[in-house]
């Protein structure tokens, strides 16, 4: 029996080193860990590290992680991880629930309340971004990447470029990529 260890963070300012340490204090010594860097959002099988470790369990291995929300957020695709990790009979302990068999009547009962918990928190997640942004869009707030030009430069990258200048030339001519030289000339006036 081999015993796996699984973490995920969303960004690549994060680390799942923290994950994989609450794991071994816990007392699992890990075999085998993977981690992925992407949302939560994202379903397992959109998750390369998951899906390698997936391709790699055995019968009777323990598959270790921090939180439920770890193995997503989507309530349906946790259930049917968990449901396909049954099927190879593989133990799955979520550090956050206790010793509790995820497989058992009970274990389904409660993974799906926490799951759809953890769903839950996502929407509101995204509901308060969305509120946030509309808020400063209606102070009057810039969003986005703060531009590269200014007015003045793309009225005068506009003007060189329809007196016949290559795009190359503005582009080290105003410090810019090509990219934005054409975004700026095709931009509708």
């Amino acid at each position: 029996m081999a015993v796996f260890g699984y973490g995920r963070v969303s960004t690549v300012d994060q680390t799942a080193e923290n994950q994989r340490l609450e794991i071994e204090r816990a007392g699992y010594a890990v075999e085998y860990w993977y981690a992925d860097t992407i949302s939560g959002k994202a379903h397992a099988a959109q998750r390369s590290q998951f899906r390698v470790m997936l391709s790699k369990v055995r019968k009777k291995d323990m598959l270790v992680v921090a939180k439920l929300d770890r193995l997503g957020r989507d309530a349906l695709d946790v259930l049917a991880t968990i449901k396909s990790l049954a099927a190879l009979e593989v133990e799955v302990i979520v550090l956050q629930l206790g010793k509790v068999d995820l497989t058992s009547t009970a274990g389904k009962l409660f993974v799906t309340m926490l799951a759809a918990v953890a769903e839950m928190e996502r929407d509101l997640i995204v509901e308060r971004t969305q509120a946030g942004l509309a808020r400063a869009r209606a102070d009057g707030k810039t969003l986005g990447r703060p531009s590269k030009t200014t007015v003045a430069q793309r009225q005068a990258i506009v003007q060189g470029y329809a007196a016949k200048e290559s795009v190359s030339a503005l582009a080290r001519l105003y410090n810019v990529s090509r990219s934005t030289v054409l975004a700026i000339v095709k931009a509708p006036s």
